[in-house]
């Protein structure tokens, strides 16, 4: 029986290295092709590709299944990856390669289902969950689909996306880790984005800064700050000559995230300042954490050398301010209060996104 090959379908499986194409050769040989071979109805074969060039060449019987239910391509190479995963011993690397394909492939399938319903309204539609949510949930269970994290495997796509072909080689044949081939793209795109951005010049008496915090668990597609911008490590943050930029009487206005307290007082230390109090912010609206449901973050006010404020003005410790805009955004009522406790010097907003009137501004968001 001659079957028919389908190169779109036989690409798709990884091949057999030539030591484990060796070894399935010489166990055809010896015990004959006791499994039959996957095709469908046209004979077209998508389990067993090589089993099947053994047999021909060395005139070996074997029997065929014909697997039905599988109504277009993608149901085919959908098939295909659940069918294989379990059979090869895949790296870790591999399995994220096969489960960003089912991904794409599940995403094509959803969108035809969606496309086959006329019951679907979408002006009456709402989703809560944005566009990148939803990829985020499906590359999640692409990667348990093969028996991994989703870190593991949003990190690789990642690297397919954005490292040099070179990287990307070394990480397919094992010659570096995803998570190291993952931090060498990150570094890259944090120094393109920070040298396209000019650091301030002069002293300031007033620095405003939001910085772009590392939490240790990123995941993208899930919210978080990873999927709005480029996140910083500590000794990155650290490294920057904020100090360079104050005068002798200066004071700083840092925000800091609950889980983050201690990081930003050690932030506040490196860049030259000590910590005298904060300003609670009251979001209203409150988001989802792993201990509490967080409504709150702290806006630090640290000094150096003499930063009293220059009226006798004092703002609640509690500010209430419904939580809108952009990821992270800080409403314009912040800064207002620093104006008004600070009348007069010059004035810096760190990781700025927008320009503002009597302030300076640093930040590769910022936009006019």
């Amino acid at each position: 029986m001659q079957l028919q090959i389908n190169p779109d379908f036989q690409n798709l499986i990884r091949p057999l290295t030539p030591e484990e194409f060796n070894l399935l050769e010489i166990s055809l040989k010896k015990d004959g092709c006791r499994e039959p071979i996957t095709i469908l109805e046209d004979q077209t074969i998508i389990d067993g590709h090589n089993r099947y060039t053994i047999c021909q060449k060395h005139n070996i019987e074997y029997t065929t299944f014909v697997q039905k239910g599988l109504e277009t391509e993608t149901d085919i190479k959908l098939w295909m990856l659940y069918n294989q995963i379990g059979k090869r011993n895949y790296t870790n690397v591999e399995k994220a390669l096969v489960a960003i394909e089912i991904e794409k492939l599940e995403k094509v399938q959803a969108k035809a289902r969606q496309g086959t319903r006329n019951d679907l309204k979408t002006d009456n539609i709402r989703s809560d969950l944005t566009e990148s949510e939803e990829s985020g949930k499906a590359l999640e269970k692409a990667a348990k689909s093969v028996g991994l994290g989703y870190g593991t495997v949003y990190k690789t796509k990642q690297i397919l996306e954005k490292a040099p072909k070179e990287l990307v080689e070394k990480v397919k044949k094992g010659d570096i880790s995803i998570d190291r081939a993952f931090t060498k793209i990150q570094k890259a795109e944090r120094l393109e984005n920070n040298m396209a951005t000019e650091w301030p010049k002069g002293k300031y008496r007033v620095i405003y800064a939001d910085p772009p915090w590392q939490y240790g668990d990123e995941r993208s597609g899930f919210g978080g700050a990873v999927d709005h911008y480029n996140t910083m490590s500590m000794a990155e943050l650290k490294s920057m000559p904020v100090a360079s930029l104050t005068e002798d009487n200066a004071v700083l206005f840092l925000w800091g995230t609950a889980p983050l307290l201690p990081e930003a007082i050690e932030l506040i230390e490196a860049w030259g300042f000590k910590y005298k109090t904060n300003i609670v912010w009251d979001k209203v609206r409150a988001n989802l954490g792993n201990y509490t449901s967080v409504r709150h973050e702290h806006l630090f006010i640290a000094t150096k050398g003499s930063g009293v404020p220059d009226n006798t003005t004092r703002v609640d410790s509690v500010q209430v301010v419904e939580r809108i805009g952009r990821h992270s955004e800080k409403p314009e009522e912040f800064r207002k209060i620093i104006d008004t406790l600070y009348t007069y010097g010059n004035k810096l907003e760190l990781f700025a996104r927008k320009s503002v009137e009597g302030w300076e501004v640093f930040g590769n968001e910022c936009s006019t």
